[in-house]
């Protein structure tokens, strides 16, 4: 089992103030991301990076095995997560004392995930000429359809074109919404790339109702809604 699972979660958040320590289904949010992590057995440890001890703090009740303390530069708002992804991974790799061939990130604001999609996306990356694997799930609107772009001239246009336009959303090529729960990579093309967009990339797709980000108060009430309805989380 030579799998690792990272997750990164800054301590400051503009649209919900301290939203991964928040209680969310009786547990803080970043603890649900630990317990799934566990949950699928695939990891022979759990990482959580944060600049917040009140984060590592939760994460460590919740079962995480190693703690990585995030420098300042790879938790201001303008940081890029793979840096703070690989950061994670060389400081847990140093606890450790080994190195991961497979890492796994979970985003500590998409709690509505299941272990069983976890362990998918990793079946799928553990594939021969699988680089990574991304998430989403069906897109709302469809830049062939219904998504528009204003150009440089002020004209109102769709996003995508094609030679014979559609006339049903239904007719139009399947797009999708990244919806950042998951990400795995293999090891090398972690530290290759600085995209998730690779050669080899394959996508996961999932459930808008187990697709929700949570970016602002509105999106917290909805995941605590859609975990009620569903008698909590994994």
């Amino acid at each position: 089992m030579n799998r690792i699972c990272t997750i990164c979660a800054r301590g400051g958040s503009k649209g919900v103030p301290n939203k991964n320590v928040r209680p969310l289904a009786g547990r803080p949010l970043i603890a649900h991301s630990v317990r799934q992590a566990l949950a699928t057995g695939l990891f022979e440890h759990v990482a959580v990076s944060s600049d917040s001890q009140a984060i590592l703090d939760a994460a460590a009740a919740a079962g995480a095995t190693i703690l990585v303390q995030r420098p300042d530069e790879l938790a201001s708002d303008t940081a890029a997560k793979i840096p703070a992804i690989r950061h994670c991974v060389v400081e847990a790799e140093k606890q450790a004392g080994k190195s991961f061939a497979i890492i796994c990130d979970l985003d500590a604001t998409s709690p509505l995930r299941e272990p069983d999609d976890i362990a998918k996306c990793v079946e799928i990356c553990e594939r021969d000429g699988v680089e990574n694997v991304i998430t989403a799930m069906p897109s709302r609107r469809s830049p062939y359809f219904n998504l528009v772009e204003v150009g440089e001239d002020g004209r109102v246009a769709l996003s995508k074109k094609l030679a014979k336009p559609v006339e049903r959303r239904q007719d139009a090529p399947k797009t999708y919404d990244m919806n950042a729960s998951i990400y795995v990579w293999k090891r090398d093309a972690l530290f290759a790339h600085d995209s998730v967009f690779l050669d080899r990339t394959e996508l996961y797709v999932m459930p808008e109702e187990r697709s929700i980000d949570i970016d602002n108060a509105i999106d917290f009430d909805l995941v605590e809604l859609l975990a009620g309805r569903r008698g909590g989380l994994s």
